[in-house]
C-alpha cells in the first residue's frame, strides 16, 4: 500500500505541471491530438511531469503485485487529493473548507482499504482477458477520435472516460504478464494492451487538459480507472479482503472514491494561474 500511496504523489504532482504545460502548448486539433502530445513535450513542466509519471508507474507495478487491484485503484484516484494540496502550497489556489473536508474524506477511505486490503489475488485469470484488454484498448482510441468531434461536457466525459479505460488497462495488464523475459513479454498479448493502453490514455488526457471542461473528464478519469479494473480483479483474479472485512474495504473505496470525484476540478487546477501573480510568474 505504501507504493501505492507513493504512485499517486507522483501522479498528483505531475498533473499540475502536465497541466501547465498543456495549456501553455496552445489550441490543437481533436480527441487524440499527437500534435498537441508533441507541443507539450518541449515543454519543460511537461517532462518533468513525465519524469514523475514514469516513477509513479514503477511504484504502481510494485503496488499491483503485492496489494488488490481494487486498492491500488482507489490510491491512484486519491492523486486528486495529491493535486489539490500541491495546487494550494505551489501555485497559490485556494480550497474551500469543503475541498480541505474532501482531502480528508479521501485519506479516511484509504485508511479503512489498506486495513481491509488482502493480499492480491492468485489466479492468472482466462485467457481471453489478455485480447480483451487489448480490445479495450483499441477501443480508447476510437472513443479519442469520436469524443474528439463532441463539444462540450459530453467531449470532456468521453475523453475523460477513455483515458481512464486506458489507464484502467495498464492496471490489469500488469497483473497479466506473469514473465518479464523478453521472449515472453513478445508473446503475451497483454505486453501490447499496457503499451496501447497507456499511451492512448495519455494522448487523450494531455488534450482534456488542454481545453474543455477538464473537472468533468476528470471525473470520468477516476471512473474510468477505479471500478473496472476492480471489478475485474475481485471476478477474475483473485483479489480478496481479509476475512471478515469486506464490507469495510467496500466502504473504503467508496469513500475515497468520491471524495476524489469531490476534487475533480483540480485535473485544472493549475487554470488559476490567471489570477495570480505567483502563478503567473511560476507559469512563464
Amino acid at each position: 500500500m505504501v507504493c501505492a500511496l507513493g504512485a499517486a504523489v507522483c501522479f498528483g504532482t505531475a498533473t499540475v505541471l502536465q497541466a501547465v504545460a498543456a495549456r501553455a502548448a496552445g489550441t490543437g486539433g481533436g480527441g487524440g491530438d499527437a500534435a498537441l502530445l508533441l507541443r507539450a513535450l518541449r515543454q519543460w513542466r511537461y517532462l518533468a511531469g513525465l519524469a514523475l509519471d514514469g516513477l509513479g508507474f514503477l511504484l504502481q507495478i510494485a503496488a499491483l503485485r503485492s496489494v488488490p487491484i481494487y486498492a491500488v485503484g482507489a490510491a491512484l484516484a486519491a492523486s486528486l487529493a495529491v493535486t489539490a494540496v500541491v495546487a494550494a502550497r505551489l501555485l497559490g489556489v485556494r480550497l474551500s473548507g469543503l475541498e480541505w473536508a474532501a482531502v480528508g474524506v479521501v485519506c479516511a477511505g484509504l485508511a479503512l482499504l489498506g486495513l481491509a486490503s488482502g493480499t492480491e489475488g492468485d489466479r492468472v485469470g482466462p485467457d481471453w482477458l489478455k485480447y480483451a484488454m487489448v480490445a479495450v484498448a483499441v477501443g480508447v482510441l476510437l472513443l479519442g477520435a469520436v469524443g474528439g468531434r463532441l463539444s462540450g461536457r459530453t467531449r470532456a466525459l468521453l475523453l475523460g472516460l477513455g483515458a481512464g479505460f486506458g489507464f484502467g488497462v495498464v492496471e490489469v495488464a500488469v497483473r497479466l504478464i506473469d514473465s518479464l523475459r523478453p521472449a515472453d513479454l513478445l508473446a503475451n498479448p497483454a505486453t501490447y494492451a499496457l503499451l496501447l493502453g497507456g499511451g492512448a490514455a495519455f494522448l487523450l488526457l494531455t488534450t482534456a487538459l488542454q481545453r474543455g471542461s477538464v473537472t468533468t473528464a476528470t471525473a470520468g478519469i477516476v471512473m474510468g480507472e477505479t471500478i473496472g479494473p476492480a471489478a475485474v480483479g475481485v471476478v477474475w483474479l483473485g483479489d480478496r479482503t481479509r476475512e471478515g472485512l469486506a464490507w469495510l474495504a467496500v466502504l473504503g473505496f467508496v469513500v475515497a472514491v468520491a471524495g476524489a470525484l469531490l476534487l475533480a476540478r483540480f485535473g485544472e487546477a493549475p487554470a488559476e494561474e490567471e489570477a495570480s501573480p505567483l502563478t503567473e510568474t511560476r507559469a512563464s
